[in-house]
């Protein structure tokens, strides 16, 4: 049975190209999971969009002397580009500066304020003394008063994971030029987090099945829950719809409010853009639908706490009830697929101190299924791991080159040259019967694996399979049956049956490289669909066009299971799935890479 899963991709901020760090978080973890979930026959809805709002773009804006919305507009298409890159099968990747997310941020609000789950209050809020501007919460760093971390944020303590208030900090200064915040009295709009305690936390304590990275984070959310504010003193972000604050020219809802509404923004404007304005119903509405946020640990409180709030809100859930808002009862979360941090020299990548690789670069230089592989089966998916071109250098080589890519390439190398297409077996024998099912086999333990988010794991058995075919061909030595022909065929047979076995397994991981392979082996068609950026009127503010990503995704050939090929299809002599990298690259990589300090 079809089920519909939902794939609610973080949001990354449209003030400069992505990096590494970024995608092994949210993109490319969220991408494997998306095409498994297609293969087994889900309906996937996958969305997200860049961040525009708030001050990380009116600084950016600054910086280069442009507006709010054209650093978001140049921003937005980089961002775009390198995505779609990579091969991130979104159904919708939009944007937060649309119309139609600014009319369901207001309409999600207005729900909530109606229920009693926002309420007024005057507090202080920081204010930069160069310029005169807002600082939010984010931008401000201190020592945290409750453990003591120099380098907490004004809104969460990194270190010890409890949440504050910036004024609350000891020494507070502005990340964007170190000088001391002024706090002034300001009135803005509070989300009642603690009239959310009791269901909150009946909701958070059902999820037992979560990573422990994320179960670890939450479960001390519900006795740290306070008022926090929706609303910041800004003149760049979703205005407030409501009398008294609607014409006030630097009222605007708070960045991270309207950030985590997106995923059901984009829901809606995937919904209207796909000709049934009611699609989205399938995955928000559904009791059988599924819904799995990916993101970066620095991302969980919102996502575990702040979002299910909103959606209690809007759905009158709360403490003290409330009535279902315009898009009746909505879903919360069944899984926050959370990873840790992808650092270089044990520090977090970070663009202003030059620790850096972009994916744009990654990608011209060594394409983007390398990336994918070693975010997946390398990456930082219960614990900061820390990237270093020897390893990157190594998972190529070993595993790629010589591993998968020298098991495909000889295979049906020896197929062609010998019969020039897919061989007829005949008689099996043990060594070729426990070959082939331990790859069907495989089907179950990586696809167990892949709907638990599990892809180092998923990613190790599939390769593991890879592995056991190199040994059978090592040890069965087809090009030495030159006076058997039956059982060199029946060899080369059964190779080539497990590589196309072990490409489906792959295809999540390397599409880029499935389709080729599903191609070397005599298909043809689309096996791995890839997005497509495009250029896209905005559904509701006349003049605007906005990028967007989007692809045809139904028609990707590729299923979960094992298909037996195609005696006498025609093979051609394949080409080399991956080049071998330069061992001295792992020293230094290269060179426009930033230098790893020991």
């Amino acid at each position: 049975m079809s089920t519909p899963v939902l794939t609610a991709v973080a949001w990354p901020y449209a003030n400069g190209p992505r990096h590494i760090g970024h995608v092994s978080g949210f993109g490319v973890p969220s991408d494997v999971f998306s095409r498994y979930q297609r293969m087994a026959g889900n309906r996937v809805l996958m969305v997200s969009g860049t961040d525009e709002h708030g001050t990380p773009i009116l600084v950016q804006a600054d910086k280069e002397g442009l507006s709010p919305q054209q650093t978001a507009d140049k921003y937005t298409r980089q961002i775009g580009e390198d995505l779609r890159g990579l091969g991130l099968t979104y159904d919708l990747f939009t944007r937060t500066s649309t119309g139609n997310h600014a009319e369901v941020t207001q309409q999600i609000f207005l729900a909530m304020y109606r229920n009693g789950y926002v309420v007024p209050k005057t507090t202080t809020g920081a204010v930069s003394p160069s310029t005169g501007r807002t600082l939010p919460d984010r931008y401000i760093e201190g020592t945290c008063p409750i453990c003591g971390y120099d380098g907490a944020r004004g809104d969460q303590c990194d270190n010890c994971g409890n949440q504050l208030d910036a004024a609350e900090l000891i020494n507070p200064r502005s990340r964007i030029n170190g000088e001391k915040p002024k706090f002034v009295e300001t009135e803005h709009l509070f989300l009642d987090l603690p009239a959310f305690t009791e269901t909150l936390g009946k909701w958070l304590s059902t999820k037992t099945d979560w990573r422990p990275n994320v179960l670890n984070f939450t479960r001390n959310l519900v006795d740290d829950m306070r008022p926090r504010p929706i609303t910041r003193d800004l003149d760049w972000g979703v205005k407030i719809p409501l009398d008294g604050w609607r014409d006030q020219p630097l009222k605007r809802f708070y960045v991270w409010f309207d950030a985590v509404i997106g995923y059901f923004s984009a829901s809606v404007e995937w919904a209207r853009r796909s000709g049934d304005p009611t699609a989205w119903q399938q995955w928000w509405n559904n009791p059988d639908a599924r819904g799995y946020y990916f993101m970066g640990k620095d991302n969980i409180t919102f996502h575990a706490q702040i979002w299910p709030a909103l959606l209690l809100g809007h759905n009158g859930e709360g403490d003290h009830g409330g009535e279902p808002g315009p898009y009746g009862s909505l879903r919360l979360p069944d899984e926050i697929v959370s990873s840790e941090f992808l650092t270089m020299s044990g520090s977090k990548f970070s663009t202003s101190r030059g620790t850096v690789i972009y994916v744009n670069d990654f990608l011209r230089e060594f394409g983007p299924d390398t990336l994918r592989y070693f975010i997946s089966v390398a990456g930082p998916e219960t614990q900061d791991t820390d990237f270093t071109w020897d390893e990157f250098v190594r998972r190529v080589n070993f595993e790629l080159a010589n591993e998968w890519g020298n098991l495909v390439n000889r295979s049906i190398s020896m197929a062609h040259k010998n019969n020039g297409g897919v061989p007829v077996p005949r008689a099996l024998t043990r060594q070729d019967e426990e070959l082939k099912a331990q790859a069907r086999a495989a089907f179950d333990t990586v696809g167990e694996n892949l709907r638990r988010s599990r892809f180092k794991q998923a990613a190790s058995e599939a390769m593991r399979v890879v592995s056991a075919a190199n040994k059978y061909l090592s040890d069965q030595q087809p090009w030495k049956l030159k006076d058997d022909p039956q059982r060199r065929d029946t060899v080369l047979h059964t190779a080539l049956q497990v590589v196309s076995d072990a490409n489906t397994l792959l295809t999540p991981f390397l599409p880029h490289s499935a389709q080729q392979v599903h191609e070397a082996l005599g298909g043809s068609g689309v096996w791995a669909a890839q997005p497509r950026l495009e250029e896209v009127e905005d559904l509701d503010i006349p003049g605007r066009t906005n990028p967007i990503l989007t692809g045809d995704y139904a028609a990707e050939q590729a299923r979960w299971e094992s298909v037996p090929i195609e005696v006498g299809r025609p093979l051609a002599k394949p080409t080399p799935l991956f080049a071998k990298l330069d061992p001295k690259l792992g020293e230094t990589g290269p060179d426009w890479a930033p230098i790893e300090h020991t």
